[in-house]
C-alpha cells in the first residue's frame, strides 16, 4: 500500500488564496471539505495555507502527507445509511508561526490571497493586552492576525483593494463582529496609527458565521479498513457526520471572494444568522439537554438508543414540534427539514454519542438551551410548555445522583452542585419544586408561572415514586 502524498496521488495545484488559522479535525472535515467541493465544481480556484495557531499543533504532521488526507462521512440521510470516502487536496502549505514567523508574514505580500478563515476554539477570539511585541510571533490569534494585517498594509502602502475577507468559525456569538472589535482594541493598545486602523476597518470585510457538523476525528477503530478502501496509508484520516450547515451573514465582498453557497452544499448567506443559531441551539442542543436526564434515568446510555426508544423519541419530537419550533422565526418548511435532519443525526449508527458526555454542565445548558424556548413560548401563547417543565423535573431528579442503585457521576459548576445537593436534603416535593423554580442564581429568573410549583412537584413525585419510565408514559398519555 502506498503512502498518501503528492508523489503517489494525482492532486490539484491551485493558487493559494486562503490563509487558514487552525489545522484541527473540524476545519479539515468541514471548511476544507467545502473548499474541495467548490474547486471540483469550478466555483473557485483556490488552495489553502495552514497556520498552526498554538505552539503544539499538527502542521508538520500534515506536511508529511503534502496536506492530503481522507474525509470519511457517515450517517443517515433521507432515511438511508450513507458512507463516503474522499481525499482532500486543498491544503498546500503549512506554517508554524512560532518557528517560521518570517514565512508567516511573507504571505501578507501575496497578490493571490483573498480570504482568512479561522477556528481557534471559543477562547481563541479574546483580547490579550500583553500582545505588544510583534517582532516575534504574538501569543493570541488576534495578535497574529493583527501582525499579519499590519504587514499587508505596509507591503501594499494601504491600498484599499488589498483587504481580505475574514471568516471566523469559532463558536461564539457574533464571531466576526467580536474579532473585529478585538483587533481594533489591540491595535490601539499597540499605538498603531489611525490610517492603519481605518484600513483595517474599511478595506477588510468581516462576517459572522454559524457552523454545524459533528466531527469525531481520527477513526481509530477502523482506520486500517479505510486505508484498505482508499489504497493509501493515511495518518490524518478525519471522520465526520453527513449533516453539515454553514450560515454566513451576507457581506458582498465575502460573498464575492468565497461564494461557498454556489456548489449545492448546505451553505447559506443570510441577512441575519440569529434565527439559524436559535434553531440549532433550541432544536439540536435543546433536544440533547432535555433528552439526557429522561433517557439516562430510563436506563439508556446513548443518544441513538434514546431517540429510537418509542417513549423518549416521541417525547423529544413532540417537544420540538409543539413547544420549540413555534418560537423560531424561520419558514415552516425549513424548520421541518432541520428537525428531521436532527432526528437522523441522533440516529446515526456510526457515532456512539454518550449521554453522560452531554450531561456536563447540565444546569447552564438548561438555562441557555431550553429556557429561551420556555420564555418565547410563554410570550407567544401565555402558558407554560409542559414538555420543558417535565424535562426540568427529570433533570432535578437526575441531580439527586442516583440511577437505581448506581451513583451518577455529576459534573457541573461547584455552586450548582451544592445547590442540588442541598435541595435533596428536603423531603417535601412541593418545597423541592418551589426551590427549583425560584432559583434565580441558576436561571437568572423565577419560573413560578401558572401552577408550575404544583405541576413540577407532581412530575418529580411521579419520577421518584414510580420511576422515570412510568412517569414518562403517564405524561405522554395525558
Amino acid at each position: 500500500m502506498k503512502d498518501l502524498n503528492r508523489t503517489n496521488y494525482s492532486a490539484g495545484s491551485r493558487p493559494i488564496k486562503v490563509l487558514q488559522f487552525g489545522e484541527g479535525n473540524f476545519l479539515r472535515a468541514f471548511v476544507d471539505w467545502i473548499l474541495q467541493d467548490l474547486n471540483a465544481k469550478g466555483v473557485i480556484n483556490a488552495d489553502v495555507a495552514v497556520v498552526q495557531p498554538t505552539p503544539r499543533g499538527r502542521a508538520a504532521e500534515l506536511a508529511k502527507q503534502d496536506g492530503l488526507y481522507t474525509v470519511c462521512l457517515e450517517g443517515i440521510e433521507n432515511g438511508k445509511k450513507v458512507q463516503s470516502r474522499e481525499i482532500i487536496d486543498v491544503l498546500r502549505d503549512f506554517i508554524d508561526p512560532y518557528t517560521q514567523y518570517e514565512k508567516f508574514l511573507s504571505y501578507a505580500a501575496s497578490d493571490d490571497l483573498e480570504t482568512v478563515i479561522s477556528n481557534t476554539t471559543e477562547a481563541g477570539i479574546a483580547l490579550d493586552k500583553t500582545d505588544t511585541d510583534f517582532s516575534v510571533c504574538p501569543k493570541s490569534f488576534p495578535g497574529k492576525l493583527l501582525a499579519f494585517l499590519k504587514a499587508r498594509y505596509d507591503r501594499f502602502s494601504g491600498a484599499a483593494d488589498k483587504g481580505l475577507a475574514i471568516v471566523p468559525c469559532e463558536l461564539i456569538d457574533h464571531n466576526g463582529d467580536e474579532l473585529k472589535r478585538v483587533l481594533n482594541e489591540l491595535a490601539r493598545i499597540n499605538g498603531m496609527d489611525d490610517a492603519f486602523i481605518g484600513w483595517l476597518n474599511s478595506a477588510n470585510h468581516f462576517t459572522n458565521t454559524l457552523v454545524d457538523r459533528i466531527v469525531p476525528g481520527y477513526p481509530r477503530d477502523n482506520a486500517a479498513a479505510i486505508c484498505e478502501e482508499t489504497g493509501y496509508n493515511d495518518n490524518s484520516i478525519v471522520k465526520g457526520e453527513v449533516f453539515h450547515l454553514w450560515v454566513l451573514q451576507k457581506e458582498p465582498f465575502v460573498q464575492e471572494k468565497l461564494p461557498a453557497d454556489k456548489s449545492g452544499l448546505n451553505v447559506i448567506f443570510a441577512d441575519d444568522i440569529t434565527p439559524y443559531k436559535q434553531r440549532k441551539v433550541k432544536i439540536l442542543n435543546g433536544s440533547h439537554t432535555a433528552m439526557v436526564p429522561i433517557a439516562y434515568l430510563c436506563g439508556i446510555d446513548t443518544v441513538r438508543e434514546a431517540i429510537t426508544d418509542e417513549d423518549i423519541g416521541r417525547f423529544i419530537r413532540d417537544m420540538v414540534n409543539e413547544e420549540v419550533k413555534p418560537t423560531i422565526d424561520l419558514p415552516a418548511d425549513e424548520m421541518t427539514a432541520f428537525a428531521n435532519a436532527v432526528t437522523e443525526r441522533f440516529m446515526n449508527p456510526y457515532i456512539r454519542h454518550e449521554l453522560m458526555s452531554i450531561a456536563l454542565n447540565s444546569t447552564t445548558k438548561f438555562r441557555t438551551r431550553l429556557l429561551p424556548s420556555y420564555n418565547d413560548y410563554r410570550a407567544k401563547f401565555g402558558r407554560t410548555p409542559k414538555h420543558i417543565l417535565f424535562a426540568l423535573a427529570s433533570m432535578t431528579v437526575f441531580f439527586r445522583g442516583k440511577r437505581g442503585s448506581e451513583d451518577i457521576e455529576l459534573k457541573d459548576d461547584e455552586a450548582y452542585l451544592k445547590f442540588w445537593k442541598e435541595l435533596w436534603q428536603l423531603s417535601d416535593f412541593d418545597k423541592i419544586a418551589e426551590k427549583v423554580l425560584t432559583a434565580r442564581d441558576l436561571w437568572q429568573q423565577e419560573l413560578t408561572d401558572d401552577d408550575n410549583v404544583s405541576v413540577l412537584a407532581g412530575f418529580i413525585r411521579n419520577i421518584c415514586e414510580k420511576g422515570e419510565r412510568a412517569a414518562l408514559k403517564g405524561f405522554l398519555s395525558e
